[in-house]
């Protein structure tokens, strides 16, 4: 984790802060797939994703209505094992993607800002090593996220 927070600090853009954020979270969890969400208004904007397979890159959800909302609101990291057996998450939205198994970890500034979050293809259950470290990408994550305040979404609800 030291190198990440040292590319995370010298990042010049908030596309680079994005990218590494979301395969460094892939790699660190040996995950299927990593997500950045970030916070707009009472929306959940999934700015950036590494995924085998495309999930919601560029989509807009009510943040009532999605786990990385979930994680913000309640300013802790959830770690499903099988989705389709909790009532969390939006079925509809997750019935056509690959993602079996998640853990979501809130960005949080103190004020909750986005959420990073894995995924895996077959049931997985995050490890307390794995939540760990999700948890200090998505500290170190908020510090580089706040030296881009021009690029970040609203604030929401949340905050």
């Amino acid at each position: 984790m030291p190198d990440t927070a040292e590319r995370l600090d010298a990042a010049d853009t908030l596309e680079e802060v994005q990218r590494i954020v979301r395969t460094t979270a892939r790699s660190l969890l040996s995950a299927h797939g990593a997500t950045l969400v970030l916070l707009d208004g009472d929306l959940c904007y999934y700015a950036d994703e590494d995924s085998m397979s495309p999930l919601w890159k560029g989509q807009r959800f009510p943040a009532v209505n999605c786990i990385s909302g979930w994680a913000m609101f309640n300013r802790k990291t959830v770690a499903i094992k099988d989705i389709r057996f909790d009532e969390r998450i939006p079925q509809e939205a997750y019935r056509p993607t690959f993602v079996r198994s998640l853990v979501m970890a809130p960005i949080l500034r103190p004020l909750a800002i986005g959420a990073i979050g894995c995924y895996w293809a077959v049931p997985h259950t995050a490890s307390e090593s794995e939540t760990s470290a999700l948890e200090a990408l998505a500290a170190a994550a908020g510090d580089a996220l706040e030296r881009f305040p021009e690029g970040l979404p609203a604030r929401g609800f949340l905050s």
